[in-house]
């Protein structure tokens, strides 16, 4: 499926359909049709239209949309941003039925070419639930590394859902972008050039 794979900006217009993915792929039943879920750590809602609407308009961000043809339903998208001189890399959801078909994959292929190329940022870093063992290895195979740094979870803050339990915190994940040949290897198909 990889090489039919379109990138694009999201645009306002398309803020009711990524918080359905988005909701889909974290939240309730649906979730657990992937392996992304976090049914089992949060209840509540993973985003809103009012957070969405906010990675698109916001300077030095980009709501990051893969699609397999121009009009089609949105298979996956990513919330890249930039912060602190990196990249940041958010709010990754990919359709649960399409999970480990290189979607997911591919979309943060060019996450980080964007980020990389486009705009020169050195690296790229992300915040996972650190009890998401799968889904940081994942991100390890990718080339991720843990930092160490952990950022305490919003307990009370229902806008991040409602916690089923009471030991959950982020950690710092970050990839290296530039090396002395260029930008790190990575699986780049098709994309649409656009600036920060």
């Amino acid at each position: 499926m990889n090489h039919d794979l379109r990138f694009r900006p999201a645009t306002l217009d398309d803020v009711g359909a990524l918080v359905e993915l988005i909701e889909s792929a974290y939240r309730g039943d649906a979730s657990r049709a992937g392996w992304t879920t976090e049914a089992d750590l949060l209840d509540g809602r993973r985003t809103g239209p009012e957070d969405v609407t906010a990675c698109i308009v916001k300077p030095k961000s980009l709501m990051l949309l893969a699609v397999d043809e121009p009009g089609a339903d949105i298979l996956a998208c990513a919330h890249i941003a930039i912060e602190d001189g990196a990249g940041y890399f958010g709010m990754f959801s990919v359709r649960p039925g399409l999970q480990g078909n290189g979607v997911g994959k591919a979309l943060l292929a060019e996450a980080e070419r964007i980020a990389g190329e486009q705009w020169e940022l050195p690296s790229m870093r992300m915040t996972v639930i650190d009890l998401r063992n799968e889904l940081i290895a994942f991100y390890e195979r990718r080339g991720y590394r843990r930092t160490g740094v952990h950022k305490p979870f919003p307990y009370g803050d229902e806008r991040f859902g409602i916690p089923r339990r009471g030991d959950l915190r982020f950690e710092v994940l970050e990839k290296p972008l530039l090396s002395s040949e260029g930008i790190s290897q990575g699986l780049s198909p098709k994309g649409t050039s656009f600036g920060a």
